[in-house]
């Protein structure tokens, strides 16, 4: 695994390794503007992760996935944790963790 100091050097690293496409969250799948279909959980992979905790803000804490499809696909997802998590990605990380073991 890589390590970043910042959200963006994650964004910029992740795309530098071929995680080109934004994924985001619509009920339990992923989606994509330049895919046809929407992901279930059981076709995707996180591949990796990293947090970032905001310096002054406690607000700008974030976490990256670096997601890989079984098609082929690679690309990221961005959510807030902590108070401003999206209840909706977090559900369906924590499916992701409970179908996989982890």
């Amino acid at each position: 695994m890589h390590s970043y100091d910042t959200l963006s050097e994650a964004v910029n690293g992740l795309r530098a390794r071929g995680y080109t496409l934004d994924f985001n969250i619509a009920g339990s799948l992923l989606t994509c503007n330049t895919i046809p279909a929407p992901l279930s959980p059981e076709e995707f992979e996180i591949a990796e992760f990293y947090r970032f905790e905001g310096n002054t803000d406690p607000g700008d804490e974030s976490v990256i996935y670096a997601i890989e499809s079984r098609h082929g696909q690679k690309g990221i997802l961005v959510n807030a944790y902590g108070p401003d998590a999206d209840p909706a990605t977090d559900a369906l990380v924590r499916k992701l963790k409970e179908r996989h073991g982890g």
